[in-house]
């Protein structure tokens, strides 16, 4: 009998070669794995790098926004400057001149002659024009102060501000600067003597428009966007959590729903642009409302934030598990009460998820904004949503077109806290989102 042993040696010698091309293949295949880690983790670091940069650069030029120089003077309220009657009129403080009260004031302080019309001029110009009316506001606030010296915080100009924040060049030749070297020697002066000084800036927050950088705030801005957030709030919510459990629980799958569903998945990426063309044609030039009235911004943003809503409540909604439903129809429940009392509460974090997230997106929205006329200079406080006011961003947006260096920094504080709200808004989701989360 003939042994055959060639065959099992072939197969011998063969395996140690399978063995090594398996374990290359595989070799290969856990750098592919490697390289692909990396690349993901690369990318994130890429995004966080410019991220970090984009907060830092926001961060290092708007924090002194936050900032306002003030001298601190004693103002003497001299009864002569309010007129011959005592008490004074309400029309008697009105209209004193409250300006030569400030000037007299800095004068004072600074040591400069009034007689010395050149020095005054230069004096006079380190005050802000907003000066006269802190005095104005104080005396009406407390007639009894007049014909006494109170200590009063008087804003210096935008240029002084400037040089008190370190953002003015010295080196510069004395007639190509904003300020002169005698008025540079009375601001060091002031300043060594704490007469001028930073303090923090609530005018940011409560002024409105203004032309000069140390009278302009944001606060205008902020009631402005918060009516038209609560419009939203009103109209977007309602609208689209009641169309939403239509299309998902009630509305037969036929083709008309199926184009309805179609059209607000486009139209949540339609560009916002396109809703101020809407509200601009049908809210102000057929409905008639007023240009720069909150009431037709809250209207276009309802407009813009309603599929974000709808399919954010569809997806909570479809979360739901059906057992849930069928419980609830089970024990004698309508279709109507299993929805209502089961459903809803259940798809709630889901629901309130997706208003947050929507809210904060017709939050920063400017371009509609723009098309219905709401980069209008407003400077009183809107009392109705059928007042002219503006919205955050489209200050920032205002400011950023100015020339002074002041309102530079003016962009940046505002855009900080456009940022702070954004973030508060997302990390609320975030945080609803978990603490009501169920998992299923």
């Amino acid at each position: 009998m003939t042994v055959e042993t060639a065959p099992m040696a072939t197969e011998t010698h063969a395996a140690p070669r399978i063995r090594e091309a398996t374990q290359a293949r595989i070799r290969k295949r856990y750098a592919a794995e490697r390289r692909f880690k990396a690349y993901g983790v690369a990318a994130i670091l890429f995004g966080l790098v410019f991220l970090v940069a984009l907060f830092s650069t926001i961060a290092t030029r708007g924090y002194t926004a936050f900032l306002q120089s003030a001298f601190t003077l004693p103002v003497h309220l001299d009864q002569s400057a309010f007129g011959s009657s005592t008490p004074p009129s309400q029309t008697d403080i009105q209209m004193a001149d409250y300006t030569k009260l400030a000037n007299r004031a800095l004068f004072q302080a600074l040591g400069v002659d009034p007689a010395n019309k050149a020095d005054a001029k230069a004096a006079a110009q380190l005050l802000s024009a907003n000066a006269d009316v802190q005095i104005r506001q104080a005396v009406q606030a407390d007639p009894s102060l007049i014909g006494k010296t109170i200590d009063l915080e008087l804003l210096a100009h935008g240029n002084v501000d400037t040089l008190m924040k370190g953002h003015f060049d010295r080196s510069i030749a004395e007639n190509r600067r904003q300020l002169s070297d005698k008025q540079l020697a009375w601001l060091d002066k002031a300043a060594a003597s704490g007469q001028l000084a930073k303090h923090f800036n609530t005018g940011l927050f409560t002024y409105g428009a203004s032309s000069k950088p140390e009278t302009a705030g944001v606060g205008v801005a902020l009631v402005g966007s918060l009516y038209m957030m609560l419009i939203v709030l009103l109209i977007a919510v309602p609208l689209g959590v009641a169309a939403a459990v239509y299309l998902e629980e009630f509305a037969p799958k036929n083709l008309l729903t199926d184009t309805i569903e179609v059209n607000i998945n486009n139209l949540a990426a339609v560009p916002s642009i396109v809703f101020g063309l809407l509200g601009l044609a049908i809210f102000i030039n057929f409905m008639g409302i007023p240009r720069s009235a909150a009431l037709v911004g809250g209207l276009v943003l309802a407009l813009m934030t309603l599929p974000t809503i709808i399919i954010a409540t569809r997806a909570a909604v479809a979360a739901v598990p059906p057992s849930i439903r069928e419980a609830a129809l089970g024990v004698g429940a309508s279709k109507m009460q299993s929805i209502t009392h089961h459903v809803l509460p259940l798809a709630v974090p889901g629901i309130l998820t997706g208003t947050i997230i929507g809210l904060a997106k017709a939050l920063g929205e400017t371009a509609p904004l723009l098309m219905i006329g709401m980069v209008a200079f407003v400077v009183d406080f809107p009392k109705t949503p059928l007042d002219a006011s503006t919205a955050l961003p489209v200050q920032i947006f205002m400011w950023a077109t100015a020339a002074e260096r002041g309102f530079v920094e003016r962009t940046a504080g505002a855009t900080l806290i456009l940022l702070a709200f954004l973030i508060c808004m997302n990390v609320t989701a975030v945080i609803l989102r978990r603490r009501y989360e169920r998992r299923w």
